[in-house]
């Protein structure tokens, strides 16, 4: 994509003169969602001005208080990373950070990671370890158990509150079938498959009775994790309660789906009972399926996303169709075994 189509703010800030501290280059990395600005030490990450119904950054208000929601909510697992509320001003014609003019943008300021520690590098490199899986089951056992429950929130476990996440899908999905990445045979059988395991209302009854309706972190998978010195999981849901509050099953089969994605189902078993044995929840298995699944259909629907916004490059349209397509398989596989 040409910078000239880039938010004029985002095309200045590609400067690494615009920055109040050292900065050599910029790289911006873009999602369906999100500007994401490298520079240096830190990272800034803004947010598009976008509406897809169950997300609403539409206007600057709503887009702060999502950043100020994203800043009170990932601190939770790695307060040391998630700095603070950043403002973009534009004051003559020039940009700046928290300074003097016209108000432009809000953003989040966050500690910039080591990358070659990023989970998805280590995978793609064949380097994760069984002592990866453990570090990562015990920081999760103790988030989950501290993560709020209310009653307000088991409401959330409910087959029929449930079936509003797994059944969008397939409405916001469904024009999108080609025959190539989404088949029609995969969307009725993952369909079909989510409808069965939806209509046993006493299985989600179960889990709200065990206290496994938390206030989660609702994208729990590679992209999201670093193990660099110790382990940091950030970047959880903040734009939509009804993806994070959720079954603890939910949040973990994500990462169990990921681990499977990647052609790693070894540790992927290796993570479902190491947390199921460290939390006590052995009713968990009985969710996983359905849980991945769904889980699978959610990263191929966001590669359909983000292959169809105008703002991303031909490279990234093509590897977002591939990843969809993948995950669509993947998810195609798991309704067959349930």
């Amino acid at each position: 994509m040409s910078e000239d189509l880039y938010p004029h703010y985002i095309q200045a800030l590609l400067d690494p003169d615009c920055y109040p501290h050292p900065v050599d280059t910029v790289r911006l990395v873009q999602t369906h969602i999100s500007f994401v600005l490298l520079a240096g030490d830190f990272v800034y990450k803004f947010k598009k001005p976008v509406n897809f119904g169950f997300l609403d950054f539409s206007t600057l208000e709503k887009r702060k208080y999502c950043c100020e929601q994203e800043l009170a909510l990932n601190r939770r697992l790695c307060p040391e990373i998630y700095l603070g509320l950043v403002r973009v001003n534009e004051d003559d014609g020039i940009i700046n950070f928290d300074g003097q003019g016209s108000l432009v943008e809000y953003g989040v300021k966050m500690q910039r990671m080591p990358e070659d520690r990023m989970m998805a590098r280590i995978i793609d490199r064949g380097e994760l370890q069984v002592d990866h899986i453990q570090a990562l089951v015990d920081v999760l056992v103790p988030f989950y158990e501290t993560a709020e429950r209310t009653s307000e929130i088991d409401t959330f476990g409910t087959a029929e509150a449930v079936s509003v996440n797994v059944l969008e899908n397939f409405d916001q999905t469904q024009n999108f079938i080609d025959g190539r990445v989404l088949t029609q045979r995969q969307f009725d059988c993952i369909s079909a498959y989510a409808r069965s395991v939806l209509a046993q209302t006493d299985i989600f009854q179960a889990r709200i009775d065990a206290g496994r309706i938390r206030d989660c972190h609702g994208d729990l998978y590679s992209a999201n994790i670093c193990l660099a010195d110790k382990v940091y999981i950030y970047d959880c849901i903040e734009f939509n309660e009804r993806f994070r509050y959720c079954d603890v099953a939910s949040d973990v089969a994500f990462l169990a789906m990921d681990l499977d994605f990647h052609d790693l189902p070894e540790l992927s078993k290796l993570f479902i009972d190491r947390f199921c044995v460290l939390s006590g929840d052995d009713g968990l298995r009985r969710m996983l399926n359905f849980y991945t699944c769904y889980r699978a259909y959610v990263r191929g629907k966001i590669g359909l996303f983000t292959a169809a916004d105008p703002a991303v490059d031909a490279e990234v349209k093509k590897t977002s169709q591939e990843a969809a397509a993948a995950y669509f398989s993947l998810a195609c596989r798991y309704a067959e075994q349930g």
